[in-house]
């Protein structure tokens, strides 16, 4: 089915067209009917599932009638950019029947925001932190709030803001159309929905899945080796976008460090930087200032980058939620990806998990000519290894490539068996 199936409006329908939507995404095609009938909706989607389209276009063509300039449309999102890439998708959609729409999340002055606000807007993104400011303030008027949005539920719970949301459901109308997002269900996402739904339907996408687009691959390593063999594993992928995931704040802040003194263009996402520093290093990814973004899971909450093509685990994620949301930033758009896992001794529990997730064995594999065995030097872990002798910006000589493209210095790498 296309777009035209949903009946949107006019001007809509040639915004969808502009931005090059041609088939509803699954998670389109299942809420967009139901979101429009008005009905409260429980949406259980990964990543990168097209699930903001999902509500967005029927909100506003809900909004595209009725009075403007008030506050008619609520979407919590757990991130600041993520409730700024909301605001993107909710500009670039509406502007053709002239919805204002605004982001309100903390870090910045909080002044600007009010001044948007008085001015009048039709849909406000915001971070639950913030919001609850202005909601103490009076600087912001939800008595004629239509629809709620909660977006990446899980991950708000994650991050502690359970208790925000709950004192922001209490300021809310009662009667409004609420919808919640999220890629899993833990017991106290249950306890919300039934909290703040009414009667509400459904919706599931594959359920705990990895892209097919993905391929997976685990690279036993020793702790105190991981570094050399992140740089090591660098060279040979030469092009691409390479998202790194590490598990703490810390270790992303050197990691990006020692990509760059190995002239690597890298950057960190972790949450030690301002709001102007985690812009400049999203907006440098997106637009390849930088090939490398090393991350933290919760600072990587709203990273919407198409072409991203490996994601590599520096450090293995606590769940397997954790794996299938990192893993998800890649094999996006009909592209293939690489997910590159660096795994120890200790983690074979959380591997066994996610083998268990995946129903299959994951691919061990070696980096040949890489020094396994090489003694501990805590000093060295963040050290410049030695250089191979090409540019990481060129093409290797002698090099191979991939199925889509992407240049492996001739070495490549050695598979193991399972």
């Amino acid at each position: 089915m296309g777009f035209k199936a949903f009946q949107f409006c006019d001007e809509i329908s040639e915004s969808i067209k502009a931005q090059g939507f041609v088939k509803p995404t699954p998670i389109q095609e299942k809420a967009i009917p139901i979101v429009m009938k008005g009905r409260d909706v429980v949406g259980l989607a990964q990543t990168g599932t097209g699930k903001t389209a999902a509500f967005v276009l029927p909100i506003l063509e809900r909004l595209n009638q009725g009075q403007r300039g008030k506050v008619r449309a609520l979407i919590i999102a757990p991130t600041r950019e993520l409730a700024g890439q909301i605001n993107d998708v909710v500009v670039s959609l509406g502007k053709s029947i002239g919805i204002k729409s605004m982001t309100i999340f903390g870090g910045v002055n909080i002044n600007p925001q009010m001044k948007n606000l008085r001015s009048g807007v039709d849909v406000v993104v915001a971070c639950p932190g913030r919001l609850l400011d202005h909601m103490n303030q009076k600087t912001i008027v939800l008595s004629h709030l239509e629809v709620l949005v909660l977006d990446e539920a899980d991950q708000m719970f994650d991050m502690g803001f359970l208790p925000d949301i709950r004192k922001i459901l209490k300021q809310v109308p009662k009667k409004r159309q609420t919808l919640l997002f999220s890629a899993t269900m833990p017991k106290e996402i249950q306890f919300l929905a039934q909290e703040c739904l009414t009667n509400p339907e459904t919706i599931e996408t594959a359920k705990n899945a990895a892209a097919v687009t993905v391929t997976h691959a685990l690279f036993p390593v020793s702790q105190h080796l991981k570094t050399e063999l992140l740089l090591q594993i660098m060279y040979k992928i030469g092009t691409g976008s390479v998202l790194v995931f590490t598990r703490t704040k810390h270790r992303a802040k050197r990691l990006a460090e020692t990509l760059v003194s190995a002239d690597f263009r890298a950057a960190s996402l972790q949450g030690n930087l301002s709001q102007a520093k985690r812009e400049k290093a999203l907006a440098g990814f997106r637009d390849g200032t930088f090939q490398v973004l090393v991350a933290t899971d919760i600072a990587a909450r709203g990273i919407d980058v198409s072409q991203i093509s490996h994601v590599i685990n520096y450090d293995i994620p606590d769940t397997t939620d954790a794996y299938i949301h990192r893993i998800g930033r890649t094999g996006r758009a009909a592209r293939t990806g690489d997910a590159y896992t660096f795994v120890t001794a200790e983690d074979s529990g959380a591997v066994r998990a996610i083998e268990r997730v995946l129903k299959a064995s994951i691919e061990r594999r070696t980096v040949e000519g890489f020094d396994y065995k090489a003694a501990e030097s805590k000093k060295n872990e963040f050290a410049r290894p030695s250089r191979p002798g090409q540019s990481s910006n060129r093409k290797p000589s002698g090099a191979g490539s991939t199925r889509d493209g992407r240049s492996f210095s001739a070495g490549g790498f050695r598979r193991k068996k399972s």
